[in-house]
């Protein structure tokens, strides 16, 4: 618990890093978040460039699943242009993480111990079946 406290007591917040978020929307296909880097006193930072974030939903057989990237634009224009892109580039990265689960779950080997003493050993039916 101490512990615990000690990292609560350590929360800083980076004020080196503030962004204003302004959100743009076509009422349709989704949402395109703009932060605008800004100063400690709130001004604007003509230092840093905005960055722009793709957002939207897809309809799956398991329901809505929400897609989120960033856009490498310069300027809300650039961005809109972008977006499909984005939303794209973002799906295929998802896909092709989820594939690689896939392999690593389906190579993976289990030992007894992981069935939950469903298998080896017979710990849930006498002579190593199960009671059905």
């Amino acid at each position: 618990m101490n512990a615990e406290r000690k990292q609560l007591d350590d929360i800083e917040f980076d004020a080196a890093n503030l962004f204003r978020e302004e959100t743009i929307t076509d009422l349709r296909t989704g949402t395109i978040k703009v932060l605008h880097p800004i100063t400690k006193d709130g001004s604007a930072d003509p230092m840093r460039a905005p960055m722009f974030i793709c957002q939207t939903e897809l309809m799956s057989q398991a329901g809505m699943i929400p897609v989120s990237a960033p856009i490498d634009a310069k300027n809300l224009a650039e961005a809109v242009d972008k977006f499909p892109a984005a939303v794209k580039q973002a799906v295929d990265d998802m896909v092709r993480r989820v594939q690689e689960y896939q392999r690593e779950q389906a190579s993976r080997i289990v030992t007894p111990g992981e069935l939950g003493g469903l298998g080896g050993g017979g710990h849930t039916g006498g002579k190593g079946g199960l009671i059905i």
